[in-house]
């Protein structure tokens, strides 16, 4: 979305010179206004301009509004701009016909002032509130990306393991949202890395007691790093990053915490990382089976492992094993 200064852009588009110059009275001194006479021609502003908010007569010659709004929402550049339809068609069924096509409101002419104001700036909220969670979620995956370059696990790993933790979260009673979530704060799991020295983490042997006692500092390096955030995103990705070694008997890292004292989403992403390591090829192994991880992790379950979670993981095993065969390797 396209805007100038401060000015959010909008797209007015009506067949009548009189209805144009309304509404640039109206919302001239608070927007970038933009204009278009006819469909085809609003199609061809939105696709060079990508205003942040339409404004679409219904009733116009050649395209109705109702098409336009189709024709945008075809095509990838121009689909997430909102559309509202500003009409004199005001029966039930030409409202859900709107709606039907993808616009997000409906305003009926004779238009009210006041109205207009309020559904435009409500809109325009909306906007620049999806624009931010969309910037949050890019520089979470970002980071995510920085702390492979640390790692010898691969983005194909960061993937899988993200995907098998919204199967496993589903399956333990999140909701959809609660999921997602989790979907894209999973990758930060490992962010802390970032921190530890190379000469530890490219190391190929095994590590020192004392190596191992430094690269332990990861979780609340991540933690550091991730920092307090009214996000909910970014307060689970620190969730994870703090909590995924922690293991159910109370012997993990770096707080000791046991069983339920651990944060859910630490415990389901410590199971889908897992999973997903002991599953594929490394530098330092060979991919294990999913039968030989299965015990491994079947009789980690209860000490490693919250044992209602290795129970899920059984279950799901058909979606999970389809995602990892749909992200594996080069």
């Amino acid at each position: 979305m396209q805007t100038t200064g401060l000015k959010s852009t909008i797209l007015v588009v009506d067949d009548e010179p009189a209805n144009l110059r309304v509404l640039k009275h109206l919302l001239g001194d608070h927007y970038t206004l933009a204009f278009a006479k006819n469909g085809a021609e609003a199609l061809r502003v939105a696709e060079a301009q990508l205003p942040d908010l339409i404004l679409l007569d219904v009733m116009m010659p050649g395209m109705t509004g109702f098409e336009v709004c189709k024709a945008l929402k075809e095509k990838l550049l121009t689909r997430a701009i909102p559309v509202i339809f500003v009409t004199a068609l005001s029966e039930e069924q030409d409202e859900a016909e709107g709606f039907a096509v993808g616009g997000v409101d409906y305003i009926t002419k004779p238009i009210s002032p006041s109205v207009v104001k309020a559904r435009v700036k409500t809109h325009l909220s909306l906007v620049q509130a999806d624009e931010l969670k969309r910037t949050r979620l890019q520089v979470v995956q970002r980071l995510g990306r920085a702390a492979e370059y640390k790692d010898n696990e691969t983005g194909m790993h960061v993937l899988r393991m993200s995907h098998y933790s919204k199967v496993l979260a589903l399956a333990y009673g999140f909701n959809e949202d609660q999921a997602e979530t989790l979907l894209h704060a999973a990758p930060m799991h490992d962010i802390g890395k970032i921190g530890i020295p190379d000469h530890i983490m490219l190391k190929p042997g095994k590590l020192s007691d004392e190596e191992f006692a430094v690269m332990k500092t990861h979780p609340q390096i991540g933690a550091e790093i991730l920092g307090e955030a009214d996000s909910d995103l970014l307060r689970i990705a620190k969730s994870v990053a703090l909590s995924h070694h922690e293991k159910w008997d109370g012997s993990g890292y770096p707080l000791g915490l046991k069983g339920e004292e651990i944060p859910v989403e630490g415990r389901i992403v410590a199971v889908a990382d897992v999973f997903d390591a002991l599953t594929s090829k490394r530098p330092y192994k060979e991919a294990w089976t999913v039968e030989k991880t299965l015990s491994v992790m079947k009789n980690e379950s209860g000490k490693h492992f919250e044992p209602y979670l290795i129970e899920l993981l059984e279950q799901n095993l058909e979606e999970i094993l389809t995602i990892k065969e749909r992200w594996k390797e080069d």
